[in-house]
C-alpha cells in the first residue's frame, strides 16, 4: 500500500513520517528503509531503521528512481516498509506530475506486501484524483 503523507514545504510533513517510522520499528516483524535527501535525520530515526541517503546515487529520472526502489527490494527479502521523505525531489518530479511514478510504486507495492510512506510537497486537491485516496495526512 503507498500512503501520501501531503502539504506544502515546512507544514511538518518530515516529523510525521519520522514518528511514524519510529513507531512501526517497535513492532515490526520485518526491515523498515527510510530514504532521505541526505543524512541529517539519522540521529531521529531508531538504529533499527536504515537510512538511505538517495543523493549519493547518481539518478537522473523517475524511471531512475523507481528502478533503485525495486533494486533495495530484490536486496531485502524481509522489507516491510519504506519511507521516503522528499518524494518530488528525490524522484526528479520537482514541477512534474507525481500520478504515474505514484502509481509505479503502488503496484511494486502490491506485488512485493510492502508499506510505502511517501511525503509529497503539494497540497491535496494538486494532485490527480487517481492518487487522491492514497492521501493518509494532509497538512
Amino acid at each position: 500500500m503507498v500512503q501520501l503523507v501531503v502539504g506544502q514545504k515546512g507544514k511538518g510533513k518530515t516529523t510525521e513520517i519520522l514518528s511514524r517510522a519510529n513507531e512501526e520499528v517497535k513492532t515490526a516483524s520485518g526491515n523498515i528503509v527510510f530514504i532521505d535527501r541526505n543524512s541529517a535525520h539519522m540521529y531521529e530515526l531508531n538504529n533499527r531503521i536504515r537510512l538511505i541517503d538517495i543523493s549519493r546515487y547518481p539518478l537522473a529520472n523517475s524511471d531512475e528512481f523507481v528502478g533503485f526502489i525495486s533494486g533495495i527490494i530484490s536486496q531485502d527479502h524481509d522489507l516491510q516498509s519504506v519511507y521516503l521523505d522528499g518524494f518530488m525531489k528525490c524522484a526528479h518530479l520537482e514541477g512534474q506530475d507525481v500520478t504515474d511514478t505514484i502509481l509505479k510504486l503502488d503496484r511494486v507495492s502490491t506485488m512485493f506486501n510492502i508499506n510505502f510512506v511517501i511525503s509529497v510537497s503539494l497540497d491535496k486537491d494538486e494532485l490527480s484524483e487517481e492518487i487522491r485516496d492514497k492521501v493518509l495526512i494532509s497538512l
